[in-house]
């Protein structure tokens, strides 16, 4: 059985397992796993630049990538920040209720992300243009788009290797990933 978001022992959990992961996996790490996110979430909470254009910020961004299991992502993955007046309190990879839960839920394919990732897509133009879909409320995110492009920059700044570059094996080995993270902290049966 998995355990419960939320307490300390999962925290506890996912930490342990993130270090391990860190210390484990090859450099450049894959885009969407736990040591990327938690490269990300470091990149955020040392970035002057996103501190001062998100000072007013209240309220957490969820990146929801929707399964491609071309890519080994076998389910949806959410990616929770949890950022509050210019700091990313935590950057976490949830369980999708928690994740739906989100104060703005920004959907899109893996592929549409990637493009993200890449700078060929700004994530505001793709929400207007319907090529990310959000939940919650546009003229926010709007009022702060110079922090919300500022994190996508910081996606960029962070690296890492896109799932559409991967060699068969290695999409195996982010499959069993995805595996292993549902079944230990997101409560889901892959």
């Amino acid at each position: 059985m998995g355990l419960v978001y939320g307490s300390d022992e999962w925290e506890k959990a996912y930490q342990e397992e993130v270090a391990k992961r860190m210390e484990s996996e090859p450099k450049p790490y894959i885009y969407f796993t736990p040591e990327w996110v938690a490269l990300y979430e470091k990149a955020i909470q040392e970035d002057a630049t996103y501190k001062e254009l998100a000072k007013n910020w209240e309220g957490s961004v969820v990146l929801h990538v929707e399964k491609a299991p071309q890519y080994g992502l076998d389910i949806d993955l959410y990616i929770l920040l949890d950022l509050w007046h210019g700091d990313c309190r935590k950057a976490r990879i949830v369980p999708p209720e928690v994740g739906e839960a989100g104060d703005f839920v920004i959907t899109g394919s893996a592929d549409r992300w990637m493009e993200v990732g890449r700078g060929q897509l700004d994530p505001v133009k793709g929400m207007m243009q319907g090529k990310l879909r959000l939940k919650g409320d546009l003229p926010t995110i709007v009022r702060y788009v110079k922090a919300a492009v500022r994190l996508t920059e910081l996606s960029n700044m962070v690296g890492g290797k896109y799932p559409d570059e991967l060699t068969p094996e290695e999409v195996e080995g982010l499959r069993s990933t995805v595996k292993d993270l549902a079944d230990r902290f997101l409560g889901i049966t892959v």
